[in-house]
């Protein structure tokens, strides 16, 4: 047998090839002796030396073989250097890549670019902590900046407040402002710059008040390089696309009464659901389930150029009241579309669910269908309930009862399964007329939406199932387990609470679930909410399968929404092919590039999460400038050396109190109970405590609000009786307040 070091080296010199498999045989461990191995590779994963990513092995904190990097400098030699899109903050400072270019433009990068690259074994000598070769640029860099237009008195000209801090101001070329007036969010290129003074710049596009909505994703869109113009090739292609008007080879389901339920603004309604009791004496008490999805695969087709610009963006990017679709309007809002009495393309599944919630069985058709009405989750839900309108009289014996019948069906199966159970309510922001903030709310989460959730889950792991028994080429929707670190720190939070965390070997979701339970209703069920989902992996697309654990499923892929997202695209033309349901099916040589495709949109999805999550922090802190001054209740969100994080209960924003300005003693932060305490009294502000703020600065641009502590912290688990000192009743210090990050993580639904 091979020592741990033995083995250590060699998944340090194969990252992300070495499977037990590969280990086994590099070794020549045979028979009985690969038990012993597999024993070393748990202990080697209890101790944290080495994590598992598709079934193969990587040291802990090392990199993947394929994935993204912005090439954010050059070394002195005037080689390009990166730094992985996706890492982990936590992990320390990202490590810095040598990047190795191509021959062709699609490997040639510029500093700037986003690319996906692959880890080689080449020698750098450059200082380089790895050394990688470009497989495609992503995105280049955009030559406009943008700021917001500063006017001063007539001798002197406007000038740039760039959005980015690290830009210097620019005077902007007062001739031609493209009607831009004071405090408006515009983008300018620099023309000229002297050999003194500030460079002096035009403008190139306004946006409009930086206090509308499509000012502020404006800002995300440029920061974060998120592409949200199609090409010409791709508008002309879009145009030109017909629709399907006859049947020929489809099988003809305008007969079923499938129903689109989405939110009351949505513009492209990509699913359409009807269920039935099954009529099988043999499956007494079950039901059939008919779940049809637009057939974006027959109007993209391979190497188009719509699939090669759904492929860059990888999804739909969703802002409060603008969204930036992966496919243009005329495809992703009309001709997939599944709108009300219109035949439309579908590729439909139909499954059978004994009475415990177990699918016996599928099958997937290739079909023309026509929508049968059109309904909001509130009103499918209201109807029900038992108050229907005037569309939904007709529809509530026939297609919605048996719907809801057939979704308690399958919860039955769903609650044996034992998936993980969050209970962290979604804030959601409604805009006024004119793009600014009018409210924050929580919206009611209905058996409407849980519904859709379900069928949703069982048409994926449907496709998952036939691709995987056809051997088709397949990107899985993957969620790993946590690491041991992250399992060790909520292992050590959990102890604080009296709260055991049993030993990692096995961890299901449903031990997760035990751990909630035993909270819910008492003051610390948000709290533990938050640490427990802290500690999970992220999902994301890949062609090895590990399964996914926050579902508690064995194979899982995404099917149900190609309107926006590429990797449902990618299996829908597997099941064509696979099945024998077209020409349209997946291209030849397709095997060999879907690594790089599910890191390349894995990567997609956590930007779009970010410019998504980075428009509601700015929103909400435009609301609140106004507000200075203004008391409000929160919640510790999050704790660090520096201080806290405190999310407001009415609105969901998120703000920063400075360690510094907290009490008049000096704060230790205890990692494990993720909490500062007191030096000399021992007074406590842990995650979860209920707290008292006054706001005292908001920082539209950068999305941030800093807030004043006012309540006391507590002692040996007692809120203290004593005031604050009025010493530190005050706003922070000129340069000692630190900026945080305003609000509201949400999920879209259907996005496990």
């Amino acid at each position: 047998m091979p020592s741990r070091e033995d083995i250590l080296a060699y998944v340090a010199d194969n990252p992300g090839r070495a499977g037990k498999r590969e280990i086994a045989r590099h070794f020549g461990i045979v028979g009985g002796a690969r038990i012993h191995l597999k024993k070393m590779l748990k202990d080697l994963s209890d101790d944290g030396l080495i994590e598992k990513r598709n079934k193969r092995m990587i040291r802990s904190g090392d990199l993947p073989p394929v994935f993204v990097a912005n090439l954010a400098e050059r070394n002195q030699d005037g080689d390009l250097i990166g730094t992985p899109v996706d890492w982990d903050d936590e992990a320390g400072d990202p490590p810095k890549i040598l990047i190795l270019t191509g021959k062709t433009k699609a490997t040639q990068p510029g500093l700037g670019d986003r690319a996906l690259i692959r880890l080689t074994e080449a020698e750098s000598g450059s200082g380089a902590d790895k050394v990688a070769r470009v497989i495609r640029v992503l995105e280049k860099r955009q030559g406009a900046i943008l700021g917001i237009l500063r006017k001063r008195d007539v001798s002197r000209p406007p000038y740039l407040e760039p959005i980015d801090r690290k830009q210097r101001e620019l005077d902007v070329d007062a001739t031609d402002l493209k009607e831009a007036d004071d405090g408006d969010l515009v983008s300018v290129q620099v023309t000229r710059s002297g050999r003194y003074g500030h460079p002096r710049a035009s403008i190139v596009e306004r946006f409009g008040s930086m206090h509308s909505e499509k000012a502020v994703s404006e800002i995300a869109l440029q920061s974060h390089g998120i592409p949200h113009v199609f090409p010409a090739a791709v508008e002309t292609q879009a145009e030109a696309a017909k629709p399907v008007e006859k049947l020929g080879k489809r099988e003809d389901w305008r007969q079923v009464p499938l129903i689109t339920i989405d939110p009351p603004d949505a513009k492209d309604h990509d699913d359409a659901v009807y269920a039935e009791a099954d009529t099988d004496p043999d499956n007494e008490g079950g039901y059939v389930v008919y779940v049809a999805i637009a057939d974006v695969a027959h109007y993209v087709t391979p190497r188009s150029p719509m699939d090669r610009e759904a492929n860059l963006r990888g999804n739909s990017v969703y802002f409060p009241d603008r969204v930036i679709p992966m496919l243009p309007e005329r495809i992703s809002n009309q001709l997939c579309s599944l709108r009300e009495k219109e035949d439309k393309p579908a590729l439909g599944v139909r499954m059978v669910f004994d009475k415990t919630g177990r699918k016996t069985g599928h099958s997937f058709h290739r079909v023309l269908m026509r929508s049968a009405a059109k309904l909001s989750y509130l009103q499918a839900q209201k109807a029900v309930d038992g108050v229907t309108d005037e569309r939904t009289e007709t529809l509530l014996e026939g297609v919605l009862k048996p719907l809801w019948a057939s979704y308690a069906v399958l919860k039955r199966g769903r609650d044996a399964r034992e998936p993980l159970e969050l209970d962290l309510p979604e804030r959601k922001i409604a805009l006024k007329k004119d793009g600014t903030v009018d409210h924050v709310y929580v919206p009611e989460r209905l058996d409407a939406h849980k519904l859709i959730e379900e069928f949703m889950i069982q048409a994926n792991v449907a496709a998952a199932e036939t691709l995987e028994k056809k051997k088709s080429p397949l990107l899985y929707r993957i969620h790993d387990a946590s690491t041991p670190e992250k399992l060790e720190s909520l292992k050590d939070f959990l102890s604080t609470l009296n709260i055991k965390l049993p030993s990692t070997g096995g961890l299901r979701p449903s031990v997760f679930n035990g751990i909630l339970a035993k909270v819910k209703d008492s003051p610390q069920a948000h709290l533990v909410n938050e640490v427990v989902l802290r500690s999970q992996a992220q999902a994301e697309y890949a062609p090895q399968n590990i399964g996914h654990f926050g579902l508690n499923l064995r194979r899982y892929a995404h099917f149900t929404s190609p309107i926006r997202r590429y990797a449902d695209l990618i299996v829908h033309r597997g099941l064509i092919s696979a099945l024998g349901l077209g020409n349209d099916g997946l291209p030849e040589g397709i095997e060999s590039k879907l690594e790089a495709i599910g890191a390349e949109i894995s990567a997609a999805e956590r930007r779009a999460m970010l410019a998504e999550r980075d428009t509601i922090d700015r929103l909400i802190a435009l609301w609140m400038s106004d507000q200075i001054g203004a008391t409000f209740r929160g919640r510790i969100a999050g704790v660090v050396k520096s201080g806290m994080f405190v999310r407001l209960e009415d609105t969901g924003a998120d703000g920063f109190i400075p360690a510094s300005t907290i009490g008049l003693e000096y704060y230790r932060y205890d990692e494990a109970s993720h909490a500062l305490i007191g030096d000399k009294t021992g007074e406590t502000h842990q995650l979860g405590d209920q707290v008292e703020v006054r706001l005292v600065e908001a920082a539209p641009f950068a999305g941030s609000l800093t807030f004043e502590l006012l309540s006391p912290g507590r002692i040996a688990g007692k809120q203290l009786r004593k005031s604050m000192p009025k010493a530190r009743r005050g706003p922070p210090k000129s340069g000692k307040g630190s900026r945080g990050k305003s609000a509201a993580k949400g999920k879209r639904r259907r996005s496990s």
